[in-house]
């Protein structure tokens, strides 16, 4: 592939995508080391400011992880080298699921219920994306085509 280029997301499309999807990757530091979790998740808020909402087990490494945190989400394409990646950068928050309407509005349906009883928002101070577009295949026909 030849001049594939690279294409800065506007907030409103990054934004969107978030609405689409609903599994993530959480990134915090613990004893100085980043570590990245897969977590499902809900964009909460009608109009900004959004937070990403999420659960987990009371106590975990995530629970008693420090304020500062990253979120991202993307989509690939190996096939034709394309793709997309939003992130957010954030303060991590434990949240009250005692407050109202709260657990209706913030659930992020997780796909193990088990006890995960502590709740978590990011609340963002930078969204950034990009997408990756692929350029023009160097040959009208590919090798792999022939194999």
């Amino acid at each position: 592939m030849d001049d594939a280029w690279l294409e800065a997301l506007t907030f409103e499309e990054c934004s969107r995508l978030l609405e689409s999807q609903s599994v993530g990757r959480i990134a915090v530091v613990v004893n100085d080391f980043p570590v990245v979790f897969p977590v499902n998740y809900r964009l909460v808020g009608a109009r900004e400011p959004r937070w990403i909402a999420l659960r987990t087990r009371p106590g975990n490494v995530l629970d008693r992880a420090p304020m500062h945190a990253a979120f991202e989400i993307d989509a690939l394409d190996s096939a034709h080298r394309e793709g997309w990646s939003v992130l957010v950068r954030g303060t991590l928050h434990h949240a009250d699921p005692t407050a109202a309407d709260f657990r209706e509005r913030f659930d992020p349906d997780p796909w193990i219920l088990d006890d995960r009883n502590a709740w978590l928002v990011v609340e963002p101070f930078s969204i950034t994306g990009r997408r990756l577009h692929a350029g023009e295949p160097a040959w009208a026909f590919h090798i792999r085509s022939y194999l």
